[in-house]
């Protein structure tokens, strides 16, 4: 099992922008020196408490200046909002400036992002095909032409190609059974999101499984949950009480921005149609979340005997902690990767489920 960091870079009203990206890259440093395998970062614009994402490759590219090891991982670009033609390129460049040490994620995203992003949400599913298909021949091909019926290109080339050849391993989220289907066919790595229940994960995992094994592929899963580490439990508990509810209510803020449920419905995106999203983020408690599996707070040999218990019989192939949530004091998060690495990994190595080499 793999071990990496991931961040939604949610805001807190009034907190300094700028602040919050500093704060970022001394994680990312500090996540280089403890060798975590990975940095994962959500791209999401817009809305300030869920996300002040708006640019994970710029924030990749300056990382990696400050960095010797850690990979990057977009987790997604949000394809169908994008002129892929051009953002084949700009992937291309941040894998150059990281040193080939780009995966690159993608995704429909969230629905509430189609109004301000001027998409309808019906060609979501229809951009990101097509999406996909330009972006494999412009990173693959000199030359190409491709007609569609939301892209037109005709004898385009991308410019530069990327380092990793002959493209940046891709990852696509694990919300649908499509998704986990294609992920399967195409023998990309399989993101399973931070508030999957996880009495669904075995199904999905299974199905995925199958694709990769059906079309020749190895499977690569990772699943995303939320950690808060103090060598006290009770302190522990009490630190991460009122930010983690926060997390989980900024989750929800943008909900109100969703396309009319009508639209919803025609895209197939039932889980915004239903409103159980919304539902879950507004209501849950910090027992709920932490009983349902959302998150492990405590000490480490605590928290290494629940992943132990939840993930081991699973064989997933990398654990993606959210250590930086719901406005947690930056020497807060900072103790968590640290505690992580430093205790929780070898806790787990003992356990067979874990070796320094797989950070």
């Amino acid at each position: 099992m793999r071990f990496s960091l991931y961040t939604e870079l949610q805001n807190p009203p009034g907190k300094p922008h700028a602040r919050t990206y500093g704060e970022l890259l001394e994680a990312i440093e500090q996540a280089d020196r403890l060798g975590y395998h990975n940095f994962s970062l959500v791209e999401h614009p817009w809305y300030e408490q869920f996300s002040i994402s708006a640019n994970p490759l710029a924030t990749f590219s300056a990382a990696a200046q400050r960095t010797r090891q850690i990979r990057f991982r977009t987790a997604l670009h949000t394809l169908p909002l994008h002129n892929p033609l051009r953002l084949a390129g700009e992937i291309a460049v941040a894998d150059i400036l990281t040193g080939g040490r780009l995966e690159v994620g993608l995704g429909r995203g969230h629905a509430w992002l189609y109004p301000p992003g001027q998409v309808p949400v019906a060609a979501s599913a229809g951009r990101f095909a097509e999406g996909v298909e330009v972006l494999l021949r412009a990173w693959t091909e000199d030359h190409f032409s491709f007609a569609g019926e939301h892209f037109q290109f005709r004898d385009v080339s991308v410019v530069p190609k990327p380092l990793q050849r002959p493209h940046p391993p891709i990852v696509t989220g694990g919300g649908s059974d499509r998704s986990q289907r294609q992920a399967g066919e195409r023998g990309w790595s399989l993101m399973i999101g931070p508030f999957t229940r996880v009495e669904l994960i075995p199904e999905r995992l299974a199905a995925y499984r199958e694709a990769c094994a059906h079309y020749g592929h190895p499977p690569d899963a990772i699943v995303v949950r939320t950690v808060y580490l103090d060598h006290d439990a009770e302190r522990a508990a009490a630190d991460a009480r009122e930010p983690l509810v926060r997390f989980l209510r900024w989750q929800a803020a943008p909900v109100a921005a969703l396309p009319p449920r009508d639209e919803l419905l025609a895209a197939n995106w039932l889980q915004y149609a239903s409103n159980a999203h919304a539902e879950y983020m507004t209501t849950a408690t910090f027992e709920q979340a932490l009983a349902d599996g959302v998150a492990y707070v405590g000490t480490p040999a605590q928290v290494a005997a629940q992943i132990a218990a939840a993930w081991g019989p699973l064989d997933i192939d990398e654990l993606s902690i959210i250590a930086h949530f719901g406005g947690l004091p930056h020497w807060q998060v900072l103790k968590t990767q640290e505690l992580f690495a430093q205790e929780v990994v070898p806790l787990l190595a003992e356990r067979g489920l874990a070796t320094a080499a797989d950070r």
